[in-house]
Parts: C-alpha cells; sequence; structure tokens
C-alpha cells in the first residue's frame, strides 16, 4: 500500500476466501501487528489463538448463529480473548489489537472479517464465548471479544466511497 490513506480507504470486511493458505510469513506479519499494537498502560495483556483446523473454524463459526458462518471458508482465525481481572481495558485492547491485524492483513492484500463473540447468545442462551472456550481449551478467566477471519480474497470490493463519510457525525469543540 503507498498510504495509510489508501490502506483505510481500501480495507473492507471480505467473507469469502480461496482455498489457498496464508503463508508462514503472512501469519507472523498479522500477529506481529497484534502484539505491537497500543494498550492501557502498556499492560500487553490480551491472548491470541490462531486456528487453521477446518473442523476446529466449522466450530467457531457455529458459535454465533447468525454472522459467522464466513469464519468456515477461511483458511486461518484468531480468536481474541482477554482477562477482565489483569486488564479493565481488555475489550478497547483486543478491539485496536484486531483492527491492526486486519490492516496488516489488508497490506499485504489478504482479506479479513470478524465475528463479534461477546455478549453474543445462542438461541439455547449459552453464551458462544463459553463454546469458544470449549472448543480451544481457554481458561475459565478469560473473556473472548471476537473471531477475526483471514485469507484470499476470493472477490474484490470497491474501495470506501469518500462520498459516504458521515461528516455530519463530526463534532468540533461542542456536541
Amino acid at each position: 500500500m503507498e498510504s495509510f490513506k489508501d490502506l483505510v480507504q481500501m480495507r473492507r470486511s471480505y467473507r469469502k476466501f480461496t482455498d489457498e493458505e496464508l503463508t508462514e510469513e503472512q501469519v507472523q506479519l498479522i500477529l506481529r501487528a497484534a502484539l505491537m499494537s497500543p494498550t492501557s498502560k502498556g499492560r500487553r495483556a490480551w491472548h491470541f489463538i490462531v486456528v487453521d483446523d477446518k473442523a476446529d473454524l466449522g466450530k467457531l463459526a457455529d458459535a454465533k448463529e447468525k454472522f459467522a458462518q464466513f469464519v468456515k471458508g477461511a483458511p486461518l482465525a484468531i480468536v481474541v480473548t482477554g482477562d477482565p481481572q489483569e486488564n479493565e481495558c481488555w475489550v478497547e485492547d483486543g478491539s485496536i489489537a484486531a483492527i491492526s491485524m486486519q490492516l496488516q492483513a489488508e497490506d499485504l492484500g489478504l482479506g479479513s472479517c470478524w465475528a463479534q463473540m461477546k455478549n453474543n447468545y445462542l438461541s439455547d442462551g449459552t453464551a458462544s464465548e463459553d463454546v469458544i472456550r470449549g472448543i480451544l481449551d481457554i481458561p475459565e478467566n478469560m473473556r473472548v471479544l471476537c473471531v477475526v477471519a483471514f485469507g484470499h480474497k476470493a472477490e474484490e470490493r470497491k474501495p470506501q466511497n469518500e462520498e459516504r463519510l458521515k461528516w455530519e457525525n463530526v463534532h468540533v469543540g461542542k456536541f
């Protein structure tokens, strides 16, 4: 990417991926972006679980009844977790890490999409994060924020439309 301005304009959510696997270098660069992301008080208290097993990817997709099925078609997903007892800003820190990974993926020409899991429940009342905790042996003290799917884009999307920016939502000085 030539500039950060272009990078943020080009980054879109991709829910369809090719079968091509990510290289080890691509995965390392994505994780590096997460590990370098800013955190409250420099705590770096998040944890990331890299999942590339097709069966586990399918189970992660099914941990949410709607809007996560794209995870099944991804060659790789990263689960973002945090411990609220260790860091009261775990949601914010995990969110920053997740978008840092997505921006790095875009810079590499890869697609990504975030599936929110925190505060999501299946129709039987089971928390999505409890399902994920069971799939990936995540300790009870850890909370699951999201699952971010990564892969080679199966389709191209147009850059964000500059004319659709909601500048009216920006307030200077006071609301």
